[in-house]
């Protein structure tokens, strides 16, 4: 085929058959397909440019001023049917014609790109919206997260590194954006209405983290989700020490005051250095030898009614029981080996990941148990 060409273009044409026969069939993926928002800045730019040169071009031919040309060049693209701003030429009659045959199509490519451009944006929202509202109708036994500042941005990533699954409700526009980027699902509107509560799926929930700027907007907060879900776990934030008997009159389940707890953090790294750093790592999840859990005993469980000496935890999964936290409430430090376990108990261990997650089977076979508490992982930021 190459032969039939011109001598100067039969090495161009000799590359493009060996293209064609190393890869006759170029998947998409080998494609380059542009960016659309690179392509709607290009195709913005090239209008720019034929203007400008239509502009350019009047004002050269027929020696009109640059608002009289401009004018002319924005008619003649936009093909609006106006009378000529002034007398023009021959010349200048070639250079209008020429101007619509090159220009026009591609004014009304440019028309018909930004057009694409806003409809895909807005459908590629609606549709990522809907996609969201999918995933949370479909959660279940999931914690409600409201508001996404400092504290509830930090135990939101204390949350996902478990097996725990969230939702935030947060009513700053400007933080979308980190929520997006933060992978985490998300809902734009005011935790202190019923109807947000509701989308939020607190019906189907398993806790709610009042972590909002404001104390009286908690309270407000934890009054309505109390009357939607009576039975409802739910943390608390407390900005200050007088607004902790509100929220507990309120109906929280737990306050905490992020203040305190810092205060008392630091004060227990100065006096107690070394057992700091233990709980750090036991409680950080880093390090897969060093690991603390809590596992709820559940009445299926084979070793219910056993003793610690006879149940085998220590031998067959190397683990330590630190305490039985007992349904009552009561805390069983340091269990003698003649301790039974109970249904309702809560055993906190402490070894390997791997057999946490073993004995978590045994001891609450009918649920995944590898779980912590709400409580324990805000205690943990």
């Amino acid at each position: 085929m190459c032969e039939f060409v011109a001598p100067d273009a039969k090495k161009s044409c000799k590359r493009a058959l060996q293209r064609i026969n190393t890869n006759p069939n170029p998947t998409i993926s080998e494609k380059k397909v542009m960016d659309p928002t690179k392509h709607f800045m290009l195709t913005i730019t090239l209008l720019i440019i034929m203007v400008v040169f239509g502009t350019i071009g009047y004002m050269i031919i027929e020696g009109w001023d640059s608002f009289d040309s401009l004018y002319m060049t924005i008619i003649t693209l936009a093909t609006v049917g106006y009378s000529e701003v002034n007398e023009i030429s021959r010349t200048g009659r070639l250079y209008t014609m020429v101007l619509i045959v090159v220009g026009v199509g591609f004014f009304v490519y440019t028309a018909g790109t930004v057009i694409q451009f806003m409809v895909d944006g807005r459908i590629q929202s609606i549709l990522g919206r809907r996609r969201l509202d999918n995933k949370i109708k479909r959660l279940k036994n999931h914690y409600i997260v409201c508001g996404y500042g400092r504290i509830g941005r930090v135990i939101c990533q204390k949350l996902i590194r478990t097996p725990l699954e969230l939702v935030v409700i947060e009513n700053d526009p400007t933080m979308i954006t980190t929520l997006e980027e933060d992978g985490t699902l998300y809902i734009n509107g005011d935790a202190t209405e019923e109807s947000v509560l509701l989308q939020a799926g607190i019906m189907r929930a398993k806790g709610l983290i009042a972590v909002l700027a404001k104390d009286t907007d908690n309270v407000f907060l934890i009054l309505t989700a109390r009357q939607l879900a009576p039975n409802l776990h739910i943390t608390a934030r407390a900005g200050e020490e007088a607004s902790r008997t509100k929220l507990w009159a309120a109906g929280a389940n737990t306050v905490e005051s992020p203040y305190e707890m810092g205060a008392t953090n630091m004060a227990q790294r100065i006096i107690r250095p070394t057992v700091t750093n233990f709980l750090d790592l036991a409680l950080a999840q880093t390090r897969e030898d060093i690991q603390m859990e809590e596992i709820p005993v559940n009445d299926s469980s084979h070793l219910k009614n056993v003793m610690l000496k006879d149940s085998g935890i220590r031998q067959k999964y190397n683990l330590i029981i630190i305490a039985i936290k007992k349904p009552d409430g009561s805390m069983l430090f340091n269990p003698s080996f003649e301790t039974s376990i109970q249904p309702g108990d809560t055993v906190i261990a402490v070894g390997e990941a791997a057999n946490l997650q073993r004995l978590g089977t045994i001891l609450n076979p009918d649920t995944n148990t590898s779980k912590n508490t709400t409580t324990d992982l805000i205690s943990r930021t």
